[in-house]
C-alpha cells in the first residue's frame, strides 16, 4: 500500500486569483510537475475564470454537484462518479452549483491560460443550460 500524504498538516490554500467566490485548494503534485494535480473545494456559486489547458484537463468530482461550461455554450452537470475530460485548447470554466459545494480533483496537462472572469449572467446561463436549479435544459 502507498499513501501519498501531500500537504499533511498544512491548511488548504484559499484561492482568489482566477476564481470567483470562496475556493480552497490543495496541491497534490509538486510545483512545476506535469500534470498539475489539485484537490479543489468550491462553495456554492464559486467558479473558475474562463481558461484553457495546453494539453487538456481531467476533472473527477468527489463531493457535491457543479457544472462545466464551454465557450461554445455547452454546459454539463458534474456529480460524484462522473469524469470530465476537456480537450487541449478548449475554453471553459467549472464550479459549484448554486445550492451545493463541489469538490473535485483536477489534473491539468501542459500550461494553463487564464482568461476573463465568468460573469453572473454567464454563470446563470450555464445553470440554465445544464438544467440545474429546476431549470429545463435546452
Amino acid at each position: 500500500m502507498l499513501i501519498i500524504r501531500g500537504r499533511a498538516g498544512l491548511p488548504s490554500e484559499q484561492r482568489s486569483t482566477n476564481f470567483t467566490g470562496s475556493v480552497w485548494g490543495d496541491a497534490l503534485s509538486k510545483p512545476g510537475q506535469d500534470p498539475t494535480v489539485n484537490n479543489v473545494i468550491f462553495a456554492p456559486r464559486a467558479r473558475t475564470f474562463w481558461h484553457k489547458h495546453q494539453k487538456g484537463q481531467l476533472i473527477i468530482p468527489s463531493n457535491g454537484r457543479g457544472l462545466v461550461v464551454t465557450a461554445d455554450g455547452r454546459a454539463e452537470v458534474l456529480s460524484v462518479g462522473d469524469i470530465a475530460w476537456i480537450e487541449g485548447g478548449e475554453i471553459h470554466w467549472h464550479g459549484a452549483a448554486s445550492d451545493s459545494v463541489l469538490t473535485h480533483v483536477a489534473s491539468s496537462f501542459g500550461t494553463t491560460d487564464w482568461l476573463d472572469e465568468v460573469t453572473d449572467k454567464q454563470y446563470e446561463d450555464g445553470l440554465r443550460v445544464a438544467g440545474l436549479n429546476g431549470a429545463t435544459p435546452k
